[in-house]
């Protein structure tokens, strides 16, 4: 059995915390068939101590921004360690590989990834497999005009 560190625990309940808050009432759910192209990605990134406020910007800059603009990006979410805030999850999901590579053409992740490469001191990919993928939706951003009243 392999041993899990204490960051690979808290990105995991992390993860199901989004996730689980991100479900369906079942009546709501589409078919899972809608689904099986989803491109579901968690990034983990460490940036330098020095530079983290400046990364929290363009971070939140591009999240929002991602979620507000692309039809294509189903959810994305950002959030740091509390015990250790230079620790970053990202947990990502696109339409499909075609959504996300628009996603990596977009002005505003262009201007992310090239204002924070520097600031950023690793950077892990986790391409994931969901369990249930038609409880996912895309929530609304807050002053974007589209949340439920």
């Amino acid at each position: 059995m392999m041993k899990t560190t204490a960051r690979q625990r808290t990105a995991g309940a992390a993860l199901a915390a989004v996730l689980a808050a991100a479900m369906l009432p079942s009546a709501m759910a589409q078919s899972a068939s809608d689904y099986g192209d989803d491109i579901v990605r968690i990034s983990r990134i460490t940036v330098d101590a020095a530079q983290l406020e400046s990364y929290k910007a363009f971070l939140k800059e591009e999240a929002e921004a991602s979620m507000r603009i692309e039809p294509g990006v189903r959810f994305l979410y950002a959030m740091s360690e509390k015990k250790d805030p230079i620790q970053f999850t990202i947990v990502e999901i696109y339409d499909n590989q075609a959504a996300y590579q628009s996603h990596l053409k977009t002005p505003h992740f262009l201007k992310y990834k090239n204002g924070t490469i520097k600031m950023v001191k690793s950077l892990e990919l986790v391409d994931m497999a969901p369990l249930s993928p038609e409880m996912m939706l895309k929530l609304p951003v807050a002053g974007s005009g589209s949340e439920k009243r």
